[in-house]
């Protein structure tokens, strides 16, 4: 590891920190290292409509460290702004500072950014570095990224079936999942904005789809069926950046053939089969697995859409 990814590993680390407030707005870290390589200041972007990372890390410097920016670098996981919306251009911010170097994890896709900071940055003769950690500090906004660059929420479809591929026991509702990995549900609903399933579904198993086992905001509920297709458009009109789909095997399905998803996750019960009942959908072709986490018997894949 290089002394580059190891500050960005740090950046990526207080970025998440910001997972449900900063919301709209992306997950952002910031160290500053001295030039005898010392942490002396860093920060995250806490909440939206305040100070962004690279605001707070330069106001965590003490007044004795502030003679040292001349010569030290900066560290941000994503690319700084350049425009004026709730708070200043962070671009102009570092300029003002003066520091010699800025290092940034991935560009930003937002419209009003896409490498202009980088290049403000440069032309008042800062050294910048790009692409440091880039596929990690781009999986950390995943969701915002998906949301501006194809207008729609990043989509998530999630199962859980038993050890032969049922999601159901002969057509009736099932526990499938162990008390640990329903807490990683309600944990994941708390960190998305919306939560959908069919009609079939919600008046079959009456879901209430909330967070119940975790802390956090319910996500955004939505049923659909003929007379109430999914509008995407409307959804990210809403903002809605990120859709957790539920449904049963018919919906999950739908999204499935239209390659309208980001991310699957299946849990699967090894212990448990069922005689007959609803078949667990297919997974696609172009579904490549990220991570297999173990809770006893109790196995979730993470896939995600290879493009």
């Amino acid at each position: 590891m290089t002394e580059d990814e190891k500050y960005m590993r740090r950046c990526i680390q207080l970025a998440k920190n910001g997972r449900q407030n900063a919301k709209p707005n992306p997950m952002v870290g910031a160290v500053i290292v001295s030039a005898d390589d010392r942490i002396i200041g860093e920060g995250y972007h806490v909440r939206c409509g305040e100070g962004h990372a690279e605001v707070n890390a330069f106001a965590s410097v003490s007044a004795e460290d502030e003679v040292l920016l001349p010569e030290s670098t900066i560290y941000v996981s994503l690319e700084p702004c350049s425009h004026y919306g709730k708070t200043p251009p962070c671009a102009d911010l570092i300029i003002k500072k003066g520091v010699r170097r800025v290092v940034v994890g991935c560009i930003d896709e937002f419209a009003e950014v896409q490498g202009r900071g980088i290049r403000k940055l440069r032309e008042a003769g800062i050294e910048v570095e790009v692409g440091v950690l880039e596929k990690e500090c781009k999986e950390l906004n995943r969701r915002f990224f998906t949301f501006h660059r194809e207008k729609r929420p990043f989509i998530i479809l999630k199962w859980a079936q038993t050890a032969n591929g049922f999601i159901d026991d002969n057509y009736m509702p099932m526990q499938i999942s162990s008390a640990f990995t329903k807490m990683l549900s309600h944990k994941l609903r708390a960190e998305e904005d919306a939560i959908l399933v069919g009609r079939v579904t919600e008046e079959r198993d009456h879901p209430q789809l909330t967070v119940r086992e975790w802390t956090g905001p319910d996500p955004k509920r939505l049923v659909i069926d003929h007379a109430h297709p999914l509008n995407l458009d409307s959804l990210h009109a809403h903002g809605i950046q990120s859709l957790i789909v539920e449904g049963g095997t018919k919906t999950l399905a739908s999204f499935i053939q239209q390659g309208l998803w980001d991310e699957i996750r299946v849990e699967t019960n090894l212990q448990k089969t069922v005689t007959d009942g609803t078949r667990a959908p297919q997974l696609p072709a172009n579904a490549e697995v990220v991570s297999t986490h173990h809770d006893g018997c109790n196995t979730i894949v993470r896939y995600r859409r290879i493009i």
